[in-house]
């Protein structure tokens, strides 16, 4: 299976407009965003828990990078509020579950295996800090190599200066409105910028997105491994 499987040409999808998808297991439902390769693959998804579903136990051959957009997500490491974000390097292992349904964004196969920390962070209770211009807040999430990781809070009003992405950038809408030249991305719009990529970025009403740059300069992880939540 490919869905926005040409890393040179930008993405863009309302989540929201999409089907849900069933998984494998009852009551885990699914919205694909990108995707190469079957049931285990390189995967960027909005993936829905109803009340009391799981997923079975399986290990991250290519790691597993997710933000809880609602509900509680849980496994055996712990319990999963509204805003934590959490990365599970390649080779962990967990079993899924929710007890109230949940609702998270998840990236599967998409780390580099020598990136091994593990991240657990609830972003409501984090410190955020100034971004380059007035009106924007940042919270950094993950960095390793190139790729960096992070939360950003746009005030309305703001507008950002005429930049390129060098490894390209990705953007989840999370909260309000974001939008550049090339059109305005509501809540649970995803982008994918390429690499060189240049765009002029503003929120008239505010936003809260999440960001991920500086990835995809290199070569296509090719998924092996067993098992997967998206």
């Amino acid at each position: 299976m490919k869905i926005h499987a040409d890393f040179s040409q930008r993405a863009v999808v309302n989540s929201q407009e999409l089907p849900w998808v069933e998984s494998p297991m009852p009551g885990v439902q699914r919205r694909m965003l990108e995707r190469v390769g079957e049931e285990v693959a390189r995967a960027t998804s909005v993936v829905r828990y109803a009340p009391g579903s799981y997923f079975s136990a399986h290990t991250h051959g290519g790691g597993e990078e997710f933000i809880v957009l609602e509900g509680v997500f849980s496994d055996e490491h712990g319990d999963f509020g509204p805003g934590t974000y959490v990365r599970n390097p390649v080779g962990s292992s967990h079993t899924p579950y929710s007890k109230e349904g949940a609702t998270i964004l998840v990236k599967l196969w998409q780390m580099d295996p020598d990136d091994q920390t593990q991240v657990t962070l609830d972003t409501r209770r984090a410190q955020w800090s100034p971004g380059l211009v007035d009106g924007l807040q940042v919270l950094p999430l993950h960095a390793y190599g190139t790729e960096q990781v992070a939360l950003v809070r746009w005030a309305p009003g703001t507008h950002f200066q005429a930049h390129r992405h060098w490894g390209g950038e990705e953007i989840f809408v999370l909260e309000g409105t974001f939008a550049d030249e090339h059109g305005t991305y509501p809540q649970g719009c995803w982008l994918r910028n390429p690499h060189g990529s240049i765009h002029t970025p503003y929120s008239d009403e505010g936003c809260l997105i999440y960001v991920k740059t500086g990835h995809l300069a290199g070569q296509l992880l090719t998924p092996v491994a067993v098992g997967g939540v998206a």
